[in-house]
């Protein structure tokens, strides 16, 4: 299976399908972090490339719930409405794509979006990882994920920071990249189940 992983740097979801066998490619502006098969450009450019399935991870910063105070005190219409916008249409593009199997991976949206809604919600600890952060799922001619190792009570026993670790990165030039980075548990899951 040919299979596009958009928006991913770190080639976590790539080398899961690779070491299933697949074709898999990452696209992203930047460099992977795992040598690979990785197309350093715009996706937009590769959508056409007879790909069996994609999953992508949009930029989100914007788009997800914790960004609402980002908008609240600009006025609708102008400099950060718009860049919502923009991202909203790069979002679509990639739903309404013609792939036949689409999987867009964001965190929870804010209800300034103009998105379709989402198909499911998953966890980290439902994959094997003691920590939360409240991932959803847009799938297009897949079946919902199913966990695969729901570690939630070993989770809870755990402090808060560890728990919401990603939430509570301190700032630093990487800490965007660590946030959006997949978690092996979940590529897996990917990979395993959508083969």
């Amino acid at each position: 299976m040919k299979v596009l992983v958009a928006c991913e740097f770190s080639g976590v979801v790539r080398e899961a399908f690779k070491k299933r066998g697949h074709d898999a490619w990452s696209c992203d502006l930047l460099p992977t972090e795992i040598p690979g098969q990785h197309i350093q450009d715009d996706v937009l450019k590769h959508l056409d490339d007879g790909w069996d399935l994609m999953i992508a991870h949009p930029p989100c910063t914007r788009r997800c719930n914790s960004s609402v105070r980002w908008l609240k005190n600009d006025e609708y219409g102008t400099g950060r409405w718009k860049l919502l916008e923009q991202d909203d249409i790069f979002f679509n593009t990639l739903w309404y794509v013609d792939i036949p199997r689409i999987c867009l991976e964001n965190p929870i949206p804010h209800k300034y979006t103009s998105v379709v809604d989402y198909s499911q919600i998953i966890q980290p600890w439902m994959f094997g990882h003691t920590e939360r952060k409240a991932t959803c799922l847009w799938l297009k001619g897949l079946p919902k994920l199913k966990e695969t190792n729901n570690v939630k009570v070993e989770m809870l026993k755990l402090p808060k920071a560890q728990q919401q670790r990603i939430h509570y990165l301190s700032p630093s030039p990487k800490r965007a990249h660590e946030r959006s980075r997949t978690y092996q548990g979940i590529a897996n899951a990917f990979a395993e189940q959508w083969s």
